[in-house]
């Protein structure tokens, strides 16, 4: 199989993670490994919340996910170098599918950016933090 370098991003965050999609396209070069980036939207779907959307809001917002991907992907490298990219858009809680990917995947590298940090964050881990403490592999970092 080949190698693969995982980089999670959160396209709600604008172009934050630009930076975060560019050191993960180096690390995969330096590994000569396939980049697969990840973007996970929650799933209100099993909860009362959920019964405020329309039946069709997870395909919705799967398309919507999708298209912000390949967008914020070709702006952080270019158009050339997206279509090579593997994108992987997953319902749920972030770090249990960058985890669960990771698991399928098995990459040599995970890369994640680190976003400002607020109280909350300190208390219950950001997504970040828990990738880094419960994945299998290295994981790398970006600020």
């Amino acid at each position: 199989m080949t190698n693969s370098v995982l980089c999670a991003v959160d396209v709600s965050n604008g172009d934050d993670d630009i930076k975060t999609i560019q050191m993960a396209s180096q690390l995969a070069d330096l590994y000569d490994a396939q980049l697969d980036v990840i973007a996970v939207f929650p799933d209100f779907g099993m909860s009362q919340v959920g019964n405020f959307f329309n039946k069709d809001h997870h395909d919705t917002m799967m398309s919507e996910t999708k298209d912000q991907l390949n967008v914020l992907v070709t702006k952080a490298l270019d158009a050339e170098r997206n279509s090579n990219v593997r994108h992987v858009v997953a319902t749920g809680r972030a770090y249990e599918e960058v985890l669960n990917l990771a698991g399928k995947t098995n990459p040599v590298l995970i890369v994640v950016g680190a976003h400002k940090a607020d109280l909350t964050d300190y208390l219950l881990g950001p997504n970040a933090a828990r990738v880094v403490r419960h994945a299998k592999c290295s994981v790398y970092v970006v600020r």
